[in-house]
C-alpha cells in the first residue's frame, strides 16, 4: 500500500540536504552495513541457490522509476482463451540469505528499506539488492515465479508459484510504458497491461476496494527558496500496481487455504480519522457530500490537480492501522482482510525492500507444493508481526520527520505572512492548541492561541500567521491572525 513519496534535488551542501543529513543522525537511521554482513553478501552474490525450473525463455520486463536498480518484480502478460495469463517473477531473496546468518540478522534489524527525500537506506547490501538478487535486464536470476490465469473478467482461475530461473529482457519506466501503450506501439505483453489493469480496477471497484493514486512530492530550489510541486501518477502506475495487488491477494488465499500464513490486515478506519479527512477536504476546497463514501470520493479525484494531490497524500493516514497477522495450524485470525483492498491480502512482491515478503513467499511455495514450511520460517513466524510493526513505526517516524523538514523549508522565508487555513485537529485538554491545514501551499502545522485565548474552531476556517518555520530542527508554528 502507498506511502508518501518526497523527492529533493540539489547539492549536498544545500540547507535542506544538510537538514536531512542531520535528521538521519537524530533518528539513528542505520548507515553502513557491518563488515561481516558485507562479506556474507559478497559470498552469496557469487553463489546463490539455483532452482531447477528454467523459465529464462519467457521475455519478462520490469517497470520501475528510471533510476531504480533494486528491481523486485518482472512481468509477462499473454492471452489465454478468452482470458489472460499473468506471469510475475519476484526476486528470490532466500536464495541468497542463509537463515541465522549475520546477513539474516541484519535484515531483521532493519526490517524495511527506508526512503528519505534525498537517498534511501536499504534492507539488504546493495551487492544483493541492486546487484545479484535484483531482476536487472539481461541477467539470469533466481525468482519465485507466479503464474495466475484469469477469466475474461480478470478473476483468478488458477494460481501457481514455484522457484525458477528467469531473465528480464528490458527495464522500462512508467512514462515510457504509458507513451508506448497510448501510441499503440507496445508489443502485446506490454499492451495487455492496460487490458488486465483495467479489468482488475473494475473488480476493485466492485468489491469496494480503494487504490490511492498517491502523487510524488518534489521540492524544487529556486532563487534560494523552495517550492512544493506534485507529480501525479500515470494510469500505467495504477495498472502495474494492480498486478502486485492481484498477486498479494492470491498469496493470501493460498495461505488461508493452507492454514498457516502471514496476512497484511487493516480494520475499517475509525470515524475520527475519516472526520479529520473531511475537515482536510474542506480546507482544500474538495466537495465531499455527506452521502458520498470515502471510496467514491477518492476514485473520482484527479491527482493532477494540486488540491486533489494534497488530499490524496493525507489519505495515507487511514492506512496507519495496518499490521501483520500470523496464523498457523488452521486456526484463522478474527480479521483476515485489508479494508482498503476489501479482501484478504499479504505482502509478497517486494522482498528486496521488506522483510515479511521473504516469509510469505516461502509459505506460499510450501502451500502449492503441499509440503511443510521450512523450519526457519516457522521459528521466526510468531515474532514477525512485532518486528514489522517496529519497522513500520520507524518508517512512519522517518516519513513524518522528513515531511516536517521539507514543509519548514518551503515556508522558511514566509515567517510573518498570513494564510487561509482550516482547523483539522484540536487537543482535548488544551483546546487553544491544534493543527491547521493551509489552503496554499498545502502544508499542515501546529497552531496555538495566546494564553487565555478562544477555543480553536474545529473544522472551520481560520486566518493564521506563520510565527516559525525552521528546517533544522524541523518546526512550523502558527498563531491565529
Amino acid at each position: 500500500m502507498p506511502r508518501r513519496h518526497i523527492r529533493v534535488t540539489g547539492a549536498p551542501e544545500a540547507p535542506l540536504r544538510a537538514a536531512l543529513s542531520a535528521l538521519r543522525s537524530e533518528l539513528d537511521i542505520p548507515a553502513a552495513f557491518p563488515p561481516d554482513v558485507l562479506a556474507e553478501a559478497e559470498r552469496a552474490a557469487r553463489d546463490p541457490a539455483q532452482p531447477l525450473h528454467d523459465a529464462t525463455d519467457i521475455p519478462f520486463f520490469t517497470i520501475d522509476p528510471p533510476t531504480s536498480t533494486d528491481l523486485d518484480q518482472a512481468l509477462h502478460l499473454s492471452r489465454r482463451g478468452t482470458g489472460h495469463r499473468v506471469r510475475y517473477a519476484i526476486a528470490d531473496v532466500a536464495a541468497f540469505v542463509t537463515p541465522g546468518s549475520a546477513l539474516d540478522a541484519e535484515a531483521h534489524r532493519r526490517v524495511t528499506t527506508l526512503y528519505l527525500p534525498d537517498e534511501k537506506t536499504p534492507l539488504h547490501p546493495p551487492v544483493l539488492s541492486e546487484g545479484a538478487a535484483s531482476l536487472l535486464p539481461g541477467q539470469t536470476r533466481p525468482a519465485a515465479l507466479w503464474t495466475i490465469d484469469l477469466d475474461a473478467e480478470g478473476r483468478p482461475l488458477t494460481v501457481d508459484v514455484r522457484r525458477a530461473l528467469v531473465r528480464s529482457r528490458a527495464k522500462l519506466d512508467y512514462a515510457g510504458v504509458q507513451r508506448e501503450i497510448d501510441a499503440g506501439t507496445a508489443e502485446e505483453p506490454l499492451a495487455l497491461l492496460r487490458t488486465v489493469g483495467r479489468l482488475r480496477e473494475a473488480l476493485e471497484t466492485e468489491r469496494g476496494g480503494i487504490s490511492l493514486n498517491v502523487p510524488e512530492q518534489e521540492i524544487v530550489e529556486r532563487d534560494h527558496t523552495y517550492e512544493l510541486a506534485y507529480r501525479a501518477p500515470l494510469p500505467a502506475d495504477g495498472w502495474n500496481a494492480q498486478i502486485s495487488l492481484l498477486t498479494g491477494m492470491a498469496a493470501a488465499d493460498l495461505m488461508l487455504a493452507y492454514g498457516t500464513g502471514v496476512l497484511r490486515t487493516l480494520p475499517a478506519a475509525p470515524d475520527g480519522a475519516v472526520g479529520r479527512l473531511r475537515r482536510t477536504a474542506h480546507a482544500l476546497h474538495i466537495d465531499w457530500p455527506h452521502h458520498m463514501s470515502y471510496a467514491e470520493l477518492v476514485r473520482g479525484l484527479d491527482p493532477h490537480e494540486g488540491h486533489n494531490a494534497a488530499f490524496l497524500l493525507e489519505c495515507t493516514t487511514l492506512l496507519r492501522g495496518a499490521g501483520y497477522t500470523v496464523f498457523r495450524d488452521g486456526r484463522l485470525p478474527a480479521i483476515t482482510t485489508h479494508s482498503a483492498v476489501a479482501a484478504p491480502y499479504t505482502h509478497c512482491t517486494a522482498p528486496l525492500r521488506r522483510l515479511a515478503d521473504r516469509y510469505a513467499t516461502e509459505l506460499c511455495l510450501a502451500a502449492v507444493a503441499g509440503q511443510e514450511p521450512p523450519a526457519w520460517v516457522l521459528v521466526a513466524l510468531d515474532a514477525l508481526p512485532g518486528e514489522m510493526a517496529d519497522g513500520s513505526r520507524r518508517a512512519g517516524q522517518v516519513e513524518r520527520a522528513c515531511l516536517d523538514v521539507v514543509e519548514a523549508a518551503v515556508l522558511a522565508d514566509r515567517v510573518g505572512e498570513v494564510f487561509d487555513a482550516v482547523v483539522v485537529e484540536v487537543e482535548q485538554r488544551r483546546p487553544t492548541i491544534g493543527t491547521v491545514q493551509l489552503e496554499s501551499p498545502a502544508v499542515i502545522g501546529r497552531v496555538e492561541a495566546t494564553a487565555g485565548g478562544d477555543r480553536l474552531p474545529l473544522g472551520e476556517r481560520l486566518r493564521v500567521r506563520l510565527t516559525q518555520a525552521d528546517p533544522a530542527p524541523a518546526r512550523i508554528r502558527f498563531a491565529p491572525a
